[in-house]
């Protein structure tokens, strides 16, 4: 196929894009800056992107920002998917994250608003929402160490997984085709709620998305909404993840327990930022730290 591949440049892009040419794709990654062998577009203003999806059959949307977020997230994957349509753009998937409708966090809000631009964008759609890269853990620990001790919420609950496994999972679902058909009459990238920036919601007001992300978890049929969640092998509290991170470190350092507060802290402690569905990945917390340090 060939696949345009926004967010090349990043952490996960860097991994996809040559798992995607191992497996045959002519890949066009993309970058805002011009560079040679790369297609030149922007998600804010929408320059180059009529040019960046033409002759397109898939596109993997990985192009985040979580200070403009929704300039970039939002406003930008709707003109990103405008294009997609003109250009008959078979298959969008986009990476979001596990627990998006449960955890409160503006980045997570927009996130949700970017996946239902693509839910109603008229593009047959992916969206693969994974969990914590081990890396954001790692930055974690580190920022939560500054001081001396490592202060954390020990019961926060993580299922870290390696970006090397989600770019392999983004293959197969590129060779399985899309999860999620496109919404009939829904103008190219508005939300179906008819806001912009806004996600869909049934009659109690909850997010589409996140009864499916529910359904997912209570293994029903998630794929109806388009949704593949993704995790790696084992699920973790902070607290172990840290003592493993000690060890690999060499660290003596004492863990010294604090206990976030609010709904986010609820959330994440009862696993709102786990899942149950299979396959996962097989790279663990462990194998990240072995290579690392």
């Amino acid at each position: 196929m060939n696949i345009l591949l926004t967010g090349a440049s990043g952490n996960l892009g860097s991994a996809v894009l040559p798992r995607l040419v191992k497996d045959g794709h002519e890949v066009r990654p993309m970058s805002r800056r011009a560079r040679p062998g790369w297609v030149a577009a922007d998600l804010a203003s929408g320059a180059g992107l009529a040019e960046a999806v033409r002759g397109v059959d898939a596109i993997v949307h990985l192009a985040s920002s979580p200070t403009k977020t929704r300039k970039t997230d939002v406003e930008g994957t709707r003109r990103l998917l405008a294009e997609a349509r003109a250009a008959g753009v078979r298959h969008v998937l986009y990476v979001s994250i596990i627990g998006i409708d449960r955890v409160p966090l503006p980045y997570y809000r927009m996130k949700l608003a970017a996946e239902a631009v693509i839910r109603s964008g008229g593009v047959p759609f992916t969206l693969l929402r994974a969990a914590q890269f081990p890396t954001l853990i790692d930055v974690l620990l580190r920022g939560s160490s500054k001081l001396g001790p490592v202060l954390i919420d020990p019961k926060l609950t993580f299922q870290p997984v390696a970006v090397e496994d989600v770019a392999d999972r983004i293959a197969s679902e590129l060779a399985d085709g899309p999860a999620g058909g496109a919404v009939p009459g829904a103008p190219a990238g508005q939300p179906a709620s008819g806001a912009a920036g806004q996600p869909a919601s049934d009659p109690a007001g909850q997010p589409a998305s996140g009864l499916a992300a529910q359904s997912a978890s209570q293994g029903g049929p998630a794929a109806a909404d388009g949704i593949v969640e993704f995790a790696g092998p084992t699920v973790a509290t902070l607290e172990e993840l840290a003592r493993e991170w000690l060890r690999a470190r060499g660290s003596k350092r004492p863990v010294w327990p604090i206990r976030i507060p609010g709904r986010f802290g609820r959330a994440v402690r009862a696993g709102a930022l786990t899942t149950t569905a299979k396959p996962t990945g097989t790279r663990r917390w462990r194998d990240y730290l072995a290579a690392k340090y």
